[in-house]
């Protein structure tokens, strides 16, 4: 009988660097151990088997040389340096901010409890005696929040306040610290397990699970593709060591697991509470700013005002009492006069301004980057909307299909920056000739006129069909769209997802509208969901599993020529999600029939496989 057994690469204790090195101080260098000749999985087991080693350089031109480190980069008594040649891993305990569990192997450099309080040095017995002794294994070292005997709590300290003898330290799970939106796919947390408390695999190692998301190249993704020609690179997916990752739009983030019976499985992040793009503004020099963006410009989540990693503060809120520093938001505590800004998490970028408009200059230029999915400004959209029977709405991820005249003739979905989905009705063929066909995206207006700032006209270079049932089409761009506040992608749904019957959902085109609407503007209508058992009861039961319903309008609100291939969009929490696409019907719009579309859920496997082939 075969007993499997994990595999645990000593890899998964470090965090890498590319193309860096740990230079030490030139007080330091007859502390540094080399071990030539040696593999990087050897390099790695050695490291973490001595006291003495937190972290090593791996070089592998001209030869292979492992060097052990007794410090990581926090620059007190070594620097990180660029060399192309080497790359740096450190021990994730001594560089992660965070902590997994109990926080017993927490080795982190904070020395101050939750309520501010000072730690005492664990070598001294003053101001309170206890029974621990430093070694040079337990970590107790100086004065650091430590969690020696297990506390559930987490790490903690005694304190020098001698009326206080020891206190909890705020340290955050490394599962809360960063939460998700939508999907998760621009999670970069730090959580290496999944929900039920497997390790992870790394990304760049094809043992015990081969698979094709591949990051950066380097030294050891060199000697892979030697050995599987399948791999393919993944380098904007952030896909570092073994940090669960959303590289292929699955409902969250994921990791393929050590545990050689189980490939795969989800990672337990918690959902943001609140829109983190969300967009509003602030008066005069932004002073009295009391809004939730906490992101920069750049997009860089904001560092925690009550907090001193990565960035030592001057500005806290026991200096700036007034200035309401609460959590992580964006604010203006010295007024400056560029607006509200933050210190940031990157310890590269000390702090950042925000993404902040000033209220009523229109005309102020700001760069808004939607890079995650089912994201739109709903600034202008002040009520509830009800295409025929609909109105001038706002869908940043419809876009207009155009024929070589120029002309539209069916909608589509954006769901990623070079893809685009539809329905078959609107081709003559699987193998159409898409010379002068296009899309057209970032405008209100079926047929804008020249030089709209915002538009985006990109030609169709691939069309894929999907399963003969499905009706679906997947459309690719010649270049990838760019994102704005007028351009996004819509989510994709989990696999089988069904939406609960009375969600109300909205569909989206500029087609006809029966003397309804406006036909030159984006039309949109919102629209409950019918279960199909209910759905079944109008159509004779010819409502298939693949399909999905929306309840029939007394006024009759529906899709009809023109919108085919547009989306049926839903909200999820904070995020729009792709899960009906528009197919031609008899009739359109009419009172009392329900509304068919093809249900995305069932497709989500195919939709992923087509998108990977760019």
């Amino acid at each position: 009988m075969c007993v499997f057994t994990a595999f645990r690469s000593a890899l998964n204790d470090f965090q890498r660097s590319e193309g860096r090195e740990l230079v030490l101080k030139s007080w330091n260098v007859n502390r540094l151990t080399e071990l030539p000749g040696i593999t990087l999985e050897d390099c790695a087991k050695r490291c973490t088997e001595s006291p003495e080693c937190r972290a090593f350089s791996y070089e592998f031109r001209p030869s292979l040389v492992c060097k052990h480190l007794p410090w990581v980069g926090d620059r007190d008594n070594a620097d990180v340096k660029r060399n192309v040649n080497c790359d740096l891993y450190e021990m994730k305990v001594y560089v992660r901010k965070c902590i997994v569990g109990k926080g017993e192997d927490y080795r982190g450099k904070v020395s101050t409890t939750k309520s501010g309080r000072t730690c005492q040095q664990w070598w001294s017995k003053f101001p309170h005696d206890h029974r621990w002794t430093p070694s040079a294994t337990n970590g107790l070292e100086l004065n650091y929040c430590r969690n020696p005997d297990g506390d559930p709590i987490g790490p903690w300290c005694y304190t020098t306040d001698p009326e206080r003898r020891y206190e909890s330290c705020d340290i955050p799970q490394c599962k809360d610290e960063v939460c998700i939106t939508c999907n998760g796919e621009d999670y970069r947390g730090q959580v290496d397990h999944t929900v039920s408390g497997k390790e992870c695999q790394r990304w760049d190692q094809q043992y015990p699970h081969q698979h094709i998301y591949q990051p950066e190249k380097s030294y050891s993704q060199s000697f892979l593709a030697m050995h599987f020609n399948h791999l393919v690179l993944y380098p904007d997916k952030s896909l570092d060591d073994n940090y669960c990752r959303n590289p292929d739009a699955s409902p969250v983030p994921w990791c393929y697991t050590t545990a050689p019976t189980m490939e795969r499985e989800s990672c337990d992040i918690r959902k943001c509470r609140f829109l983190l793009f969300k967009l509003d503004c602030y008066n005069e020099i932004g002073k009295n700013y009391r809004g939730v963006v906490r992101k920069t410009r750049k997009g860089i989540l904001c560092q925690k005002w009550s907090v001193n990693t990565p960035h030592k503060t001057k500005i806290n809120p026991k200096t700036h009492p007034e200035a309401n520093l609460t959590d992580n938001y964006c604010r203006n505590p010295d007024g400056d006069h560029h607006g509200p800004w933050c210190y940031t998490t990157d310890p590269k970028t000390e702090f950042d301004y925000c993404a902040i408009k000033q209220c009523g200059e229109a005309s102020m230029s700001i760069d808004v980057v939607f890079n995650e999915c089912g994201k739109r400004d709903d600034r202008t959209v002040k009520s509830r909307l009800r295409i025929v029977g609909g109105t001038p709405g706002n869908s940043p991820w419809t876009v207009s299909l155009r024929d070589r005249k120029g002309n539209h003739f069916c909608g589509g979905s954006l769901v990623n920056s070079k893809w685009v989905i539809s329905t078959k009705q609107c081709f003559s063929s699987c193998y159409v000739d898409l010379t002068g066909y296009s899309t057209m995206m970032g405008t209100l207006f079926r047929d804008p006129k020249e030089g709209e700032p915002d538009r985006q006209t990109i030609s169709l270079t691939k069309i894929v069909c999907g399963p003969s049932e499905s009706h679906l089409v997947m459309l690719q761009l010649e270049t990838p769209a760019q994102f704005n506040e007028r351009v996004s992608q819509i989510c994709l749904p989990p696999e089988r997802y069904i939406v609960p019957d009375g969600i109300i959902c909205e569909i989206a085109g500029w087609g006809e509208t029966k003397g309804k609407g406006d036909e030159t503007v984006l039309n949109v209508a919102q629209m409950p969901v019918l279960s199909n058992k209910d759905c079944n009861l109008y159509f004779k039961g010819h409502v298939r599993e693949n399909e999905m319903c929306t309840m029939p309008f007394v006024a009759g609100v529906g899709a009809c020529e023109r919108d085919y291939g547009g989306p049926l969009a839903c909200q999820n929490s904070d995020c729009w999600v792709l899960e009906g696409v528009i197919i031609p019907m008899r009739r359109c719009g009419h009172a009392g029939q329900p509304n068919i579309f093809i249900r995305v859920s069932f497709y989500v496997d195919w939709i992923k496989k087509v998108m990977e082939m760019t």
